[in-house]
């Protein structure tokens, strides 16, 4: 094994005497050498950065997956490097018990074909949850690891190497400060002319606590202008981090989006199984959940909703379906959309077509036409145009 004690005893001797300065700054012993106002401001925007940067990334993934053994497992396969085995999400198999409880039952039996379709439409919420999760996790908490695993451990080495740097520039001003000091005794002292060789000493060592001090000073200067590069960076960090805030907040629209198609097309479906047997669950055993939870539209923060009424909560889109629509519109496409059926019409985000109301039809949808093809489309996907 290669040991190189002399080098090792010049590391130690390096690391004691920038102790003992970091003891002495402290201790208000020792001067200390303050950095360029800017070059601060841009330290304490980058801690703030990184500070936040660790808050928001720990409370997505509690949002995203609260299990918290899920959440280390997880971790412990980042860390592997290894792909991470597919996990049900739980509406998934909420949806697979009631298939397999249906068919216990028997699918012929109401209960039995009511849990027949529940069961398909919670399996389609957590396809659609996994997706989110999928498109959470790639366009926003991994550009948020990869800053603090990435560019933050180069910013912290290099603001290290800046304060070795600095307490090596003020070890050697101190150093010549006493050397000076040394020099002026000695020229002031009575005996000046028989301790001349002494004094060649003394202003030797000066001469070379001065070399030493440029060469510190040159250092250290560099360093603070590499430091300060990579701290610039925090800007384009802060534009790509906003470039994820949008991607996520369009992750979550789309969800969202489609949860709330789900819903409306699962009561749908309970009010046919519904007037198939003679009863109706819209109006006793399924009311309309939207209105429930919105029964004035959307709340405004630290409100509560009445205990009934019959208004609708109003998206942008559906807030323009309020309107009469008269003839045909123009409607921009907000999100992807899958035909479920031959009387829905397919869309693609931001595509435009052409939109009318047909007489009797669910107020959450409209006609739509695109070239030849026609078909029914969710109002919920849709930003009627002018």
């Amino acid at each position: 094994m290669d040991f190189n004690v002399k080098k090792l005893a010049s590391g130690a001797g390096v690391f004691f005497t920038r102790a003992v300065q970091f003891t002495e700054e402290k201790l208000g012993q020792a001067e200390k050498t303050e950095l360029d106002p800017h070059l601060e401001n841009l330290i304490a925007r980058a801690d703030c950065t990184k500070n936040w940067t660790e808050k928001i990334l720990r409370q997505t993934e509690v949002l995203l997956q609260p299990n918290p053994s899920a959440r280390i497992e997880e971790f412990i396969y980042d860390k592997l490097e290894k792909k991470l085995p597919s996990r049900t999400t739980n509406a998934e198999l909420l949806g697979q018990y009631m298939l397999d409880a249906s068919n216990e039952f028997g699918q012929g039996t109401p209960y039995g074909s009511t849990l027949v379709i529940v069961g398909e439409y919670q399996k389609r919420l957590g396809s659609a949850e996994r997706e989110f999760l999928q498109t959470s996790a790639a366009t926003f908490l991994t550009p948020l690891r990869n800053f603090l695993e990435g560019d933050w451990r180069t910013i912290s080495k290099e603001r290290r190497l800046l304060e070795n740097r600095r307490l090596d520039l003020d070890i050697c001003k101190t150093r010549l400060k006493k050397a000076k000091q040394a020099e002026a005794k000695a020229a002031a002292a009575p005996d000046f002319q028989e301790t001349r060789p002494r004094n060649y000493v003394l202003s030797a060592s000066a001469s070379a606590a001065e070399h030493e001090l440029r060469v510190a000073q040159t250092e250290f200067d560099r360093q603070a202008e590499v430091t300060r590069l990579l701290l610039e960076g925090i800007s384009s960090t802060h534009l790509n981090h906003q470039r994820c805030l949008q991607d996520f907040a369009e992750a979550q629209a789309t969800y969202y989006a489609q949860c709330h198609h789900y819903m409306h097309e699962l009561q749908r479906e309970l009010n046919k199984c519904a007037n198939a047997v003679g009863t109706s669950y819209q109006s006793a055993a399924c009311p309309d959940p939207v209105s429930a939870a919105f029964p004035s539209g959307p709340l405004s923060p630290g409100t509560t909703a009445p205990a009934s009424s019959s208004n609708k909560p109003k998206t942008p889109a559906m807030e323009q379906t309020q309107l009469p629509i008269t003839g045909t519109r123009k409607a921009k496409v907000l999100y992807d959309y899958d035909a479920h059926d031959s009387t829905e019409l397919s869309l693609l985000a931001d595509e435009l077509i052409t939109v009318y109301t047909v007489p009797g039809m669910d107020p959450d949808w409209l006609f739509g036409e695109r070239g030849n093809e026609k078909g029914k489309v969710p109002v919920t996907y849709l930003e009627l145009l002018s």
